[in-house]
């Protein structure tokens, strides 16, 4: 058995992928890099190939029918294995010695007293064209250099949140919780870091730089004139999120501090939706925006209060043209603050 996969998920990356593998080959014989072809139009499928020929028992190519980010994932999973899982886009990369740092941890916590089911490191923003890399850490809210709980979980300040570039999870655990990401959406990398945390125990948080998060390419999902065109799917995947959360309501609210993030994630994903909407500006897009408060709504009274006469609910549903503005306006700053797209 490995002690860690590493999913990585193509569809015609043939132009930047061997960049992400080739920063993941010092791992070693610890670690198995599952390089899974969505069925890409280009020499994506050959590149897998030759790395696994160069790279047996490290490299493994898996080709499959086009199904979207979400599928590469799911297949990632079910072939894993390694103890533990990790998602590492095609056009990203990660750094070496994080990366031989966070394996060192993972090899000194399996088979311990306690289960690990979540490793969380810091990532950093390459954005194309910036010279000062934005970091997102974690040393406010996580306890450092032991396993901790929920309980020991601090606050979260707005905009800080845990991504898929931060986590590495137990795979038994992404198994056993019974994740299945959506085909043929985008955005489902917010589902993959939501649905299994009500099932993480022992978490364990490395200050270390490990992912490189590369955005800039105007065809990127998470470029905001690409999010705008795919409102809907933004608006499914908030949806999704909505019923997981109402559905497992019982097993949330049997820890505070878990619920109060998963909340709190919640409120940042649905604040995305609205802002994006208010962009637009259409009066299809007011009616949208409108009608997935009312999914709220329906679907848990107590929720849509909070998520709708929160702080952020109360800035994105300001009155009129000029609190449209205001919200948008407020955005910006924000946008520039934390130096997303």
């Amino acid at each position: 058995m490995k002690l860690l996969s590493v999913a990585i998920p193509c569809y015609n990356s043939q132009d930047y992928m061997a960049k992400c593998i080739e920063s993941l080959l010092p791992g070693g014989e610890d670690v198995e890099i599952l390089v899974v072809d969505d069925g890409s139009k280009d020499d994506t499928a050959r590149i897998a190939d030759e790395y696994e020929a160069k790279y047996p028992g490290i490299v493994r190519a898996i080709h499959k029918e086009n199904g979207g980010h979400g599928s590469a994932v799911n297949t990632g999973i079910e072939n894993a294995n390694g103890i533990y899982f990790k998602v590492v886009d095609s056009d990203d990369w990660v750094r070496e010695d994080a990366y031989l740092a966070i394996l060192g941890k993972l090899r000194e916590l399996t088979g311990g007293e306690h289960t690990l089911d979540m490793l969380i490191s810091n990532f950093v923003y390459e954005k194309e064209g910036e010279r000062r890399k934005k970091v997102m850490q974690y040393r406010h809210p996580l306890p450092q250099d032991r396993l901790f709980t929920w309980d020991e979980v601090g606050h979260f300040h707005k905009g800080q949140y845990i991504l898929m570039h931060s986590v590495i999870y137990r795979t038994k655990l992404l198994r056993e919780c019974g994740i299945r990401l959506p085909e043929h959406t985008f955005y489902v990398d917010n589902i993959y870091v939501f649905e299994p945390l009500p099932y993480v125990r022992y978490m364990y948080y490395l200050d270390v730089n490990f992912y490189r998060y590369y955005i800039g390419r105007s065809d990127q999902s998470v470029n905001e004139k690409v999010m705008t065109g795919r409102i809907d799917q933004q608006i499914h995947v908030n949806k999704l999120m909505v019923d997981y959360f109402v559905e497992k309501k019982g097993l949330v609210a049997s820890n505070r501090p878990m619920s109060r993030y998963m909340l709190s994630y919640l409120d940042i994903i649905t604040t995305i939706s609205s802002i994006l909407l208010i962009r637009i500006g259409t009066q299809e897009a007011l009616e949208k925006k409108k009608e997935l408060l009312d999914y709220i709504r329906q679907k848990d009274r107590s929720l849509y209060r909070k998520l709708r006469y929160g702080f952020l609910g109360n800035c994105m549903n300001l009155p009129g043209k000029t609190g449209r503005w205001i919200s948008v306006e407020g955005y910006k700053i924000c946008q520039k603050f934390f130096g997303f797209n």
